[in-house]
C-alpha cells in the first residue's frame, strides 16, 4: 500500500487528510464510551464530554502526530538517514487511519460491554495493528529510499 501511495503521487494534503480522517474516526470511536460514562456519572453531561473529546481528537491529535513524526525523524537521522520527513508522516498518519476499525470496535466494546478482558484484548490488538502498520510503512520507505 505504501509503495502505491508513493508511486501514485501522494502529496502533503492527502497525508494531512489521512491524519484528520483518522482523528475523526478515533473521536467517533470514543462516543459510545463517553455516552456510557455520562449515563453512569451525570455530573458531566454528554455534550461537554463530547466537546472536549472532539477538541482533543480532532484538533490536538494531528498536532501530536506531527510532533511524533518529528521525533521519529530525529531518531532516524542517527539510524537511517535515507528516510524523509514526508515518508515518516505518510507511514504514521496512514497507520492511524488503517488501524481505526479496531479503535471503533474498542469504542463499541467500551460503550456497550464496559471495561474487562474483551476491551483489553481489542485495545491490545489495536495497538499492535497501529505499530505494525507504522513499522511496515517505515520499512517500505527505507527500502524505497523516499527522499521526497
Amino acid at each position: 500500500m505504501y509503495r502505491r501511495l508513493l508511486s501514485g503521487g501522494c502529496d502533503e494534503l492527502q497525508v494531512l487528510s489521512f491524519a484528520i480522517i483518522g482523528a475523526i474516526l478515533l473521536f467517533v470511536a470514543q462516543t459510545p464510551w463517553q455516552a456510557r460514562e455520562a449515563h453512569l456519572d451525570p455530573s458531566g453531561p454528554l455534550a461537554v464530554r463530547l466537546y472536549w473529546s472532539g477538541f482533543l481528537f480532532i484538533l490536538i491529535l494531528p498536532l501530536l502526530l506531527y510532533a511524533l513524526c518529528a521525533v521519529i525523524w530525529l531518531v532516524t537521522r542517527i539510524v537511517r538517514p535515507s528516510l524523509s520527513g514526508f515518508g515518516i508522516r505518510l507511514s504514521v498518519f496512514w497507520s492511524v487511519l488503517a488501524a481505526s476499525p479496531l479503535a471503533l470496535l474498542a469504542g463499541m466494546m467500551a460503550g456497550f460491554v464496559g471495561s474487562g478482558p474483551g476491551l483489553q484484548l481489542v485495545g491490545a490488538l489495536w495497538g499492535i495493528a497501529l505499530l505494525w502498520f507504522c513499522l511496515s510503512g517505515l520499512t517500505v520507505m527505507a527500502k524505497s529510499g523516499s527522499t521526497t
